[in-house]
């Protein structure tokens, strides 16, 4: 579908299509309208492909996703390049930088994956086998967020080191300088080789920021306290939508909206 459509939708999951007990029956009808006018949902989300896989068979999507927060994209679609484009640097290697960097400030950094179970559902409110699909990562090192003090600090190892740091409402994310959600989306629009696709965005964290960059039609989705402030800064000397309602409730408003205004339906 995605190949045959000049619009996309290209929605961050976490906190923005569903709310953080991952309930997506807020967004379901809204996705049916989409695909039966032929848009496209393109997930786009810091979840591993174990995770997102899941999601789709759910949502029954077909389309290209985009995973570990724009390190790799995967799709049957993607026959050119058997099914996957890996714009990140491997899970060892980004490993090994967040240790450099924990040295350097002094601060132990501590992945995700190296969280007990019992830790890791505290944070994420996964458990069981949501916990191994979430551990099947390989081109992103989500980290437990740092004291902001030593913000400053990290931004010039990330320099040093030539890596991007993307901090999300609940853990950051270290990436390779070649891959973030917004050049994921590039690179997928390259890929398809169509001329003009226009991108509805939705998000609701600064992880996102790079996907709203680079979108046409920006929506931030509140969460159930209001928005992410530091999102809304980011985004201040831009147009963009915030949706009245939080998460896929929110998401389910704003897509209805833009499909309306654009006369679709």
């Amino acid at each position: 579908m995605f190949e045959n459509s000049s619009l996309w939708v290209v929605s961050d999951v976490d906190g923005t299509l569903m709310d953080h007990s991952y309930d997506l029956a807020p967004a379901i009808e809204s996705i049916k309208l989409l695909q039966k006018l032929l848009i496209p949902v393109i997930l786009c989300t810091s979840k591993t492909a174990s995770e997102v896989n899941v999601i789709r068979k759910e949502l029954n999507l077909t389309d290209p996703y985009i995973v570990e927060n724009g390190a790799a994209i995967y799709g049957e679609s993607l026959e050119k390049v058997n099914g996957r484009i890996i714009l990140g640097k491997k899970y060892d290697f980004l490993e090994e930088i967040l240790n450099l960097i924990s040295k350097e400030i002094d601060y132990k950094l501590i992945p995700l994956n190296n969280l007990t179970d019992s830790e890791a559902t505290q944070l994420t409110g996964l458990k069981g086998n949501s916990l191994n699909l979430m551990r099947d990562r390989h081109w992103s090192m989500p980290f437990l967020n740092p004291p902001i003090f030593l913000e400053d600090e990290i931004n010039t190892c990330c320099k040093k080191f030539k890596v991007d740091i993307f901090k999300g409402n609940r853990m950051s994310h270290l990436l390779s300088t070649n891959s973030n959600k917004g050049k994921a989306i590039n690179a997928l629009k390259k890929y398809s080789n169509i001329q003009n696709i226009q991108i509805i965005g939705l998000g609701d964290s600064p992880n996102d920021l790079p996907l709203l960059l680079n979108s046409d039609i920006r929506v931030v989705i509140p969460g159930i306290d209001g928005p992410n402030l530091n999102l809304l800064e980011q985004l201040k000397d831009l147009e963009f939508t915030l949706a009245s309602e939080p998460n896929g409730y929110g998401w389910k408003n704003e897509i209805n909206k833009i499909i309306n205004k654009l006369g679709l339906i």
